[in-house]
This record gives structure tokens, sequence and C-alpha cells, in this order.
């Protein structure tokens, strides 16, 4: 499977406009923040790039980043702007085709930042090998993935690799494809279908399951669309299955509960986090507004106090008294069967 995803992306795809589906999902809508940081990135890394939106987590400066499945390195330049000189970027792909495009332009966007010194860095690994590039366990505040984690034959190995790499409180935040059932196996041998990032789209509650067995113990769901494909012998195979484009933040926070626990606790956000004055939204189901007592489970307590979010938020309780389950808390399909109106400015594939 290594060897045809090389062949997909290092040799068949020679730009954005010759992949076959929606998966991958244009600009539009992205925050006009993003579009100067972009804009500095050099063309010939941008018309290699696979993954259309950008992921892009919130409060970056100084963070320490790893990007898995980086190609062209278009989002590790991203990322690199919005980290600044203190902070670093890692990128790991597995084809040379890409790397070299990546690596050929590290002077060049050095120079474009304004920075004394690189702050990126690429690898050649393979995502679910991680352990095998040198990178320092507890090392990294953030790791990013945009659409590729779903190309990996070992998706376990990724996510589990993933959370050895995080610093405690840090996230893995990534977009990705799923599924609404388990995909039959003659569909995942088909390279096409693979390439494309639908045969290899994990069902969503097989990754929530996945997840939690690696450590990461309350997976939370940013945003979402539903997939659309236009190419009539492809939608033939495989349309009858629905899949989504979703955006995923994993904490390395151990002490999370399994399920949404109350203890009456609530958060006050202060609008300080760059670009979110008036809202933040921690996922699907947290849009949090400036000055207003949010209450919130044990969880998302946690996700704010233990995290790099903690200087942006008031916190009001304490764990001492237990009141049964946080009300919402379900396991039904999470995605949305139609395409959302909200802008949430988060990141997608």
């Amino acid at each position: 499977m290594h060897d045809q995803v090389q062949e997909y992306y290092g040799k068949t795809l020679q730009g954005s406009d010759d992949l076959q589906t929606n998966a991958c999902c244009t600009d539009e809508g992205m925050p006009e923040f993003l579009k100067p940081v972009l804009s500095n990135i050099h063309d010939e890394v941008m018309m290699r790039y696979y993954g259309c939106g950008l992921v892009c987590p919130e409060q970056l400066p100084g963070m320490k980043i790893l990007d898995l499945g980086s190609g062209s390195g278009r989002d590790c330049y991203a990322l690199a702007q919005l980290v600044g000189e203190q902070g670093s970027v890692v990128g790991v792909d597995m084809t040379d085709e890409q790397l070299d495009v990546a690596n050929r332009h590290i002077e060049y966007h050095r120079e474009k930042f304004g920075f004394d010194k690189a702050n990126t860095t690429f690898k050649k690994g393979y995502i679910e090998q991680l352990d095998q590039l040198g990178l320092e366990n507890n090392s990294f505040d953030i790791i990013v993935s945009n659409c590729v984690i779903n190309l990996s034959p070992d998706k376990e190995a990724v996510l589990k690799q993933a959370y050895d790499l995080l610093k405690p409180g840090g996230e893995i935040y990534f977009s990705d494809v799923y599924a609404e059932r388990r995909i039959p196996a003659e569909l995942i041998d088909d390279p096409v279908l693979y390439g494309e990032c639908l045969s290899g789209a994990l069902y969503w509650n097989d990754f929530h399951n996945l997840a939690k067995k690696a450590g990461f113990i309350d997976p939370r769901l940013v945003d979402d669309r539903p997939i659309t494909i236009d190419n009539p012998k492809i939608s033939e195979r495989i349309g009858h299955i629905n899949f989504f484009s979703a955006t995923y933040r994993l904490f390395k926070l151990p002490e999370l509960e399994s399920h949404c626990e109350d203890y009456g606790q609530a958060v006050i956000y202060k609008g300080t986090i760059e670009h979110k004055p008036h809202t933040f939204i921690l996922d699907k189901h947290h849009s949090i507004e400036k000055g207003k007592v949010f209450p919130v489970c044990g969880n998302t307590w946690k996700m704010l106090h233990d995290t790099r979010f903690k200087e942006h938020f008031e916190f009001i309780g304490n764990f001492d008294t237990h009141y049964g389950i946080f009300d919402g808390c379900g396991t039904s399909l999470p995605f949305d069967l139609t395409a959302s109106q909200a802008d949430t400015g988060g990141g997608c594939c």
C-alpha cells in the first residue's frame, strides 16, 4: 500500500486539479488572516499540494509543531509563519518527489518570513513509524495532519506514536476522511479509491475507539462536511457509502474521563486568543463567547485549564461535587448529512 500511495502522489498526480473527488476541500471560507500567510508561500509548493483547506489550530506563537504527511510543505510553511521564529515546524512525508519540492524552498521561505534562521525542517519516513525518525517523546506542542492518516495502513500505530510524541496537554489537530460504515476489503485494495482518500477511510466509531485506545480519551469533533463524488465511475463503486471530511482535536490528557461528567463547572473566555476576539470554538458543541459564563463538563474544563489555552480563560468550580452525566453527551453519528452553514474557521482536508 505504501508503494501505491507513493506512486499516486509522487507520479500520477501532478497538481490538485488531478484529484477526482472533493475530499480535499477548497480554500473557500478561509479566514482572512490566513490569506496573506498563504501568499508568502512559493508557487511550486502551492501547485504540488493536494490538501486545500489549511489545518490551523489556535494559539500558535512559540509552539513546536509536527506535520504528518507534509507533502510539498504548504501547511508547514504556513504554520512556520504563525509559530514565529521562536517556534518550529517539522514535516514528515514518505514521497521523494514531494520532499524534494519542500526542501528546495527552505531558504526561500526563511528570507520571505524575515527570520534569521529557518524554523522548518523535513524528514523522510512513514507516519506509522515515527519512532524511527529520531523524534523526542513528549516534545511537540501540536501535531497536525491534512487528509493523510486515512492513507496509512496502520492508523492505530499513527495515533499511538503521535500520543507518545506530544507533550502533556498537547494535542493532535487534524483533518481526515471518515465513513459512516466499515469499507469492504475489495474496495480498500483499489489504488485509485485509496489514493482519493476514500477506501482507506475509517468508520467513524472505529476511529473513536482507536483514538481512545491510543490514550486520547475524549475525541472532539471540530467541524465536518459531507463529501461528494463527481466521478461517475468512482461513484458507481463506492457511492453507496456516505463519506465525511472532518476535523478532530485529540488532547493528551490522561486524566480525562470516558464520558462528559458534570461537576457544576464553568469558564469565561477573555477574548485574548489571536484572531478570536469574540468567540473561541473548542469543538462543534463548544462555541464560547467572550465574557459569558459558559457551563462545561469536567473534560472540557481540563481541555482549557491543562493546556496552552489556560491563560485565556477564567475558571469557575472544581471537582469536589459530581452531578452525573453532562447534558447532551451522546453516541450517535456525529457528522451532519448536509453541509453545515456555520463557518468556524477550523481546518479541513
